[in-house]
């Protein structure tokens, strides 16, 4: 199949999501396809797993008892041919029995699988919450056979499918204020990651993770620097880690990861916040996350932090802090709401903790509307390293772009915006790497709002 005749399918599967009564809004619909999609996946996934084990004399143990694996039961759904002689399934469903296997079969024995990393990472996907199914079965059967035409083990096939699932990710985004908690502009997630610059070996952490746009963005930057299959190896098993929350952000994660190549992610199902901080057994080199903004946790959750605040935002600067590795080289890149810099009490005293232990080196002041549509918070993003304690801060303060009061849903930031930011961090890494001095560095800087002090 074509990119072209893939790309319309994929679409019409959406247009045909959209239209039925249970998948109205694009919340909905998304939801929808990226639970299939991840089935097709999971199932070619578990056969390339399987032949590779055949090929070095292994047995490999599916995840999916076979009765619910995708190649099973889409087989009977559809009607499909099977054998060598092509006959048809004995055991073609009408839509009665398609919907009874899918609402009271598969749905419910996913949510119980465990007894496994990779089954629990399944179950938290469907479990602790109503998966959304179309209400028509001949809707079902129609996105079925689509999705059951890609081909997971072509490359092309693979590429088409992200960059639609981003500009579906991207929609949502857009559209739907509710995703907020899961969705970071993609420009914004970039420039993050170029300013950390993971390299191979080093472990990435997101502990609000959502659609896991920054291990994503981390491992496509990563992958360029593969030289060896030792290299391969380390980028997919031993890198990336996440943490979600909520079951729908986790799955739409889970799919945006494998989609750009990241076999089995390590995705995990959990109230970061929830961890006692007295307590942290395993530590990462970077953390890159877009923490919740506004959200309130109860006195229980607060006795997990040394200071006390049921703010998030400020609960996940201390989760950080305890979770990077206690190495010259750790590091974080993380979205605040601009006033936790600023405020006093419990954040002054977070605050103060962070400029001790950690270098806070730069600090970027996002325009208003950063975040439009979903939200209006002023926010930074603020980058620290744990190499020695703060002395001087790199404030600078993003320009709107002329004309434009504020970026909106019709005038969203973009990478071109980062342009004057890009240049600021370079020349902001020539002096901290001593190629220029203090007074050349402020020189190369006039021209822009910045602010380089030893009282922040």
């Amino acid at each position: 199949m074509s990119r072209e005749q893939l790309t319309n399918d994929i679409w019409k599967a959406c247009d045909i999501l959209r239209r039925d009564d249970n998948c109205g809004g694009i919340m909905e619909y998304v939801e929808h396809l990226s639970w299939l999609l991840f089935l097709k996946f999971l199932d070619e996934q578990e056969e390339n797993f399987e032949l590779e084990a055949e090929l070095a004399g292994r047995s490999y143990k599916r995840v999916i008892d076979e009765a619910y694996r995708w190649s099973n039961w889409v087989i009977k759904a559809l009607g499909k041919k099977i054998g060598g002689n092509g006959r048809r399934s004995t055991a073609e469903w009408d839509g009665e029995k398609l919907m009874q296997f899918v609402r009271l079969e598969l749905i419910p024995y996913l949510a119980s699988l465990c007894s496994s990393s990779e089954r629990e990472v399944i179950a938290g996907i469907f479990s602790d919450r109503n998966v959304v199914l179309c209400a028509s079965p001949y809707n079902l059967k129609d996105v079925l056979e689509i999705i059951d035409s890609i081909d997971f083990k072509n490359p092309d096939d693979i590429h088409t499918v992200s960059h639609i699932y981003e500009d579906l990710l991207k929609r949502l985004g857009s559209e739907n204020k509710m995703a907020g908690e899961f969705y970071t502009p993609r420009a914004i997630i970039r420039f993050m990651v170029e300013v950390i610059a993971p390299q191979i070996g080093e472990t990435v952490y997101d502990p609000f993770c959502g659609s896991c746009g920054f291990l994503v963005e981390a491992y496509l930057q990563m992958q360029k620097q593969e030289k060896t299959t030792k290299d391969h190896r380390i980028v997919q098993d031993d890198t990336f880690v996440g943490q979600e929350k909520k079951a729908l952000p986790a799955l739409l994660g889970i799919m945006n990861m494998v989609l750009h190549g990241v076999r089995v992610p390590d995705i995990r199902r959990r109230n970061t916040l929830a961890e006692n901080l007295k307590n942290v057994s395993e530590r990462f080199d970077i953390v890159l996350t877009n923490p919740p903004f506004g959200g309130k946790e109860n006195a229980q959750i607060q006795e997990n932090f040394p200071v006390k605040s049921n703010a998030t935002e400020l609960l996940a600067v201390e989760h950080i802090i305890k979770k990077l590795k206690p190495s010259s080289r750790s590091r974080c890149g993380m979205v605040v709401p601009e006033g936790t810099l600023f405020r006093s009490g419990a954040f002054a005293t977070v605050k103060q903790l962070l400029l001790n232990d950690f270098n806070l080196f730069l600090v970027v002041s996002l325009p208003s509307g950063a975040f439009a549509p979903y939200s209006d918070v002023k926010t930074a993003l603020v980058f620290f390293e744990r190499s020695s304690s703060t002395k001087e801060v790199l404030y600078y303060e993003m320009p709107l772009p002329e004309k434009l009061k504020k970026f909106s849903k019709g005038n969203p930031i973009a990478d071109e915006h980062f342009a004057e930011a890009r240049q600021v961090f370079q020349n902001l890494l020539a002096y901290r790497q001593g190629k220029v001095t203090l007074e050349e560095f402020t020189n190369k800087m006039l021209m822009c709002w910045i602010c380089l002090s030893n009282q922040f």
